[in-house]
């Protein structure tokens, strides 16, 4: 079983130790650093795919909560802290829990189980990434960042995380590298993330700004998705 590549940021060294400790002792989890402050922790999400953040949120300079808005695609969070007046904030911010200080190891279990619980059916879609050749690069995409294919010709243009690449393929084949439930052919010459539209307009779907057409042959298969 893959195991859930995680990350700690915590500007106390006591507090860094004690996460340590329950992560070593968690099976499914998978240290890939350890920060003290959210200047540290923001250079490893830029170069390594993070699933899980532990994440202090009274830190000096950048606090958690700020840190964790910063970002375009964060990874998800487990707040720590002992100031439980920052509860509701983080929260708001989807975060799977919030872990008091002091906090047990059965405490910290129980909020690894829960994202464990919220990731089961984005499990593939959080965990792959796919090698994908364009214009004699080759470049790793994380399918959690895709936003949309479009097919061009003898090409496809893949839209992730910020950027785009052509990628000489027929579309059939691109979509069987991406297959995954929440990857939704929408026309002929597109497919989209459902997860991250913004709104239905008619005939459109709108993905960051950006208006895609909605094919006749597809429009009730996308509308029966929605619905589930």
């Amino acid at each position: 079983m893959k195991k859930v590549n995680c990350i700690l940021v915590d500007d106390e060294p006591a507090s860094r130790d004690v996460l340590r400790r329950y992560i070593a002792d968690t099976d499914t989890l998978n240290l890939v650093s350890e920060c003290k402050n959210a200047i540290e922790a923001n250079e490893v999400v830029k170069r390594e795919l993070i699933d899980l953040m532990f994440l202090d949120i009274n830190m000096p300079k950048i606090s958690g909560l700020q840190f964790i808005k910063s970002l375009p695609s964060p990874p998800k969070v487990i707040f720590t802290t002992a100031y439980p007046e920052f509860a509701l904030e983080g929260f708001e911010l989807n975060a799977v829990d919030y872990l008091l200080k002091p906090f047990s190891f059965e405490r910290f279990l129980k909020a690894v189980n829960k994202y464990s619980y919220s990731a089961d059916s984005q499990s593939v879609l959080n965990s792959r990434t796919i090698l994908l050749k364009s214009e004699k690069k080759l470049y790793r995409v994380p399918i959690s960042d895709i936003l949309y294919f479009e097919a061009i010709g003898d090409y496809v243009k893949v839209v992730f995380g910020g950027q785009s690449i052509l990628v000489h393929s027929t579309f059939q084949d691109i979509l069987e590298q991406f297959s995954h439930p929440d990857i939704v052919r929408i026309h002929r010459s597109f497919a989209i993330a459902i997860n991250k539209f913004d709104h239905i307009e008619g005939n459109q779907i709108f993905i960051e700004k950006k208006a895609l057409p909605i094919g006749k042959a597809y429009k009730k298969d996308l509308i029966d998705k929605l619905d589930k």
